[in-house]
């Protein structure tokens, strides 16, 4: 039987090789520090992407977008204000936050997701 983190490692592959496949480069995955972790980080036309993947089987627990809460994207965005310090982005490096959505077999990417909070 597949446990939870190898069912989300699994879905996260398919998630980095949908970016790839769109032209992003993947910099980091399951990058994590005292503030939280972010599934995956990645590049595309000079702007940073983070990324969170979000898989459900069934809608009996929501679909995969309502489970990036505002609590998940607080934690999100201070991991990625670590990650910018401990890399030494330079300020104008531009942004986003996205989202790939995985319910049962459709996968659907938001650019753009939320904003910083």
């Amino acid at each position: 039987m597949i446990n939870k983190r190898q069912r989300g490692a699994e879905y996260e592959e398919i998630a980095a090789k949908y970016l790839i496949s769109k032209g992003y480069r993947i910099l980091e995955r399951n990058y994590s520090d005292r503030a939280g972790e972010i599934d995956i980080i990645a590049s595309k036309d000079g702007m940073l992407i983070f990324c969170e993947v979000k898989y459900r089987g069934g809608t009996s627990y929501g679909s995969a977008l309502e489970a990036v809460t505002l609590s998940k994207q607080h934690r999100i965005c201070r991991t990625a204000m670590h990650y910018y310090a401990y890399h030494g982005c330079a300020q104008g490096i531009q942004c986003r936050f996205d989202v790939i959505a995985i319910d049962g077999d459709e996968i659907e990417h938001i650019e753009n997701a939320f904003e910083y909070v």
